[in-house]
């Protein structure tokens, strides 16, 4: 129900506006770009694509996942007939079982959902979102109301939402490509936001869901993964910006191949027929591709009509002149349209962010800032209109309001951040 009416909000809205634009400032083309309107025409002074355009651009995003999601799904049907699934799920057990107290010990879902973080935090986007539909699918096998939001499928995305990652090497590339002196003086702000937006999004699912988090076990598993992360951090820090996109390469399509190697290698010691077992895995990916349609469409519809419709540009403008008021700095709101659009468009945020970069130069305090947006988090509305669809969730309880939540904290935290390292 949440979900419907935040859908039926973000279109009211956006007519509303564009109506007063139309019938009160004189821009009677505007319903006609917000319908037919191609980001690359030369005469579309929106340069934002209309809502037919937006159709055909969201099947294509699906055709093109069909793919991947064949692939991904395919080798995680040989590992779970090899039993490495269960072996990996036997290793994060002892923590996962405290966080997802509603799973069975050994659940093939723990495994799943150690895959998917795993591959989030190391920058791996293709191979993250079959892990994660994977895991989905293997949760709603425990969910007893199949078209309601379980606990555990709340937790796994709003983890995963927050988007914990270690190197935003698509940030630093584009910093890289805009002059910026140092491309890589986000890397430590990114971090930082997206461990605090996790451990924002564990606290808040965790209250919800009564989970005590004051455990040894759980208190270790977190320590742990901290001193990684900062022993990583240390490391890093030591290469430029040349040495940062090379080992990341390295460490992220080393670790794709390695897993296909494992794979492939325990599926053989463990006589499994494995190319019967990926076709079988990879079938299960077409059909999720398919089935996710609809659900990206109507999301991504509802973010167009926002965009096009100059809704974003009212709601800045706004923020901004009540701080000029209150008399404070302001230049934190030069790079919020890339921290009010990310929960619901990734390539959208990642436009706004150049268009940040070009128009106060890549070296400003809006440019960083836009680039800490960009890297710290997952895109909100796009995961939810992805995961519950491809288990036709329709109920999905507080699971988008701890989202928004952490995504808050995490926009909070990285204007306190850029503050304290960029002045």
């Amino acid at each position: 129900m949440a979900l419907s009416r935040i859908w039926s909000a973000f279109i009211i809205i956006a007519i509303v506006v564009a109506s007063i634009k139309c019938f009160f400032f004189g821009q009677t083309d505007i319903f006609n770009w917000m319908v037919i309107g191609k980001a690359d025409d030369a005469a579309n002074p929106l340069k934002l694509d209309g809502i037919i355009q937006t159709c055909w651009v969201s099947v294509e995003l699906c055709l093109k996942l069909i793919g991947i999601l064949a692939l991904f799904m395919g080798l995680m049907s040989i590992a779970e007939k090899a039993g490495g699934i269960r072996l990996l799920s036997k290793i994060v057990g002892p923590f996962f079982s405290k966080l997802f107290p509603d799973i069975p010990k050994g659940h093939p879902s723990m495994g799943h959902m150690i895959m998917n973080f795993s591959a989030n935090l190391l920058g791996l986007d293709n191979a993250a979102t079959p892990f994660g539909l994977k895991a989905m699918e293997s949760l709603q096998e425990l969910n007893p109301t199949k078209d309601t939001a379980s606990n555990a499928q709340i937790m796994f995305l709003c983890l995963h939402a927050a988007g914990l990652s270690l190197i935003p090497v698509s940030v630093i590339a584009i910093r890289a490509s805009q002059n910026a002196s140092n491309p890589t003086d986000v890397f430590i702000p990114c971090l930082i936001v997206t461990f605090v937006g996790t451990m924002a999004a564990m606290l808040i699912v965790s209250f919800k869901q009564r989970i005590n988090l004051f455990q040894p076990v759980v208190i270790g598993w977190i320590l742990g993964l901290s001193l990684i992360i900062a022993s990583l951090v240390l490391y890093i820090r030591s290469l430029n910006a040349a040495g940062i996109q090379s080992f990341s390469g390295l460490l992220s399509n080393g670790l794709i191949l390695f897993i296909f190697f494992i794979i492939i290698l325990g599926a053989l010691y463990k006589k499994i027929d494995v190319f019967d077992a990926f076709i079988d895995g990879a079938k299960d990916g077409f059909k999720t591709a398919i089935n996710i349609i609809p659900y990206l469409v109507g999301m991504l519809v509802a973010i167009s009509l926002l965009r096009t419709s100059g809704t974003f540009d009212v709601v800045i403008n706004g923020i901004k002149s009540v701080f000029v008021y209150l008399g404070t700095d302001t230049r934190f709101v030069e790079g919020l349209p890339t921290a009010l659009i990310r929960p619901l468009s990734g390539g959208a945020a990642r436009g706004m962010m150049v268009s940040t970069m070009e128009t106060y130069g890549a070296d400003s305090f809006a440019s960083r800032l836009s680039g800490v947006f960009q890297g710290a988090s997952d895109t909100t509305f796009y995961v939810v209109a992805v995961y519950f669809g491809s288990v036709q969730i329709k109920n999905t309880r507080y699971a988008i309001g701890s989202m928004l939540l952490a995504d808050l904290v995490g926009v909070c935290t990285a204007i306190g951040v850029c503050y304290l390292f960029f002045g």
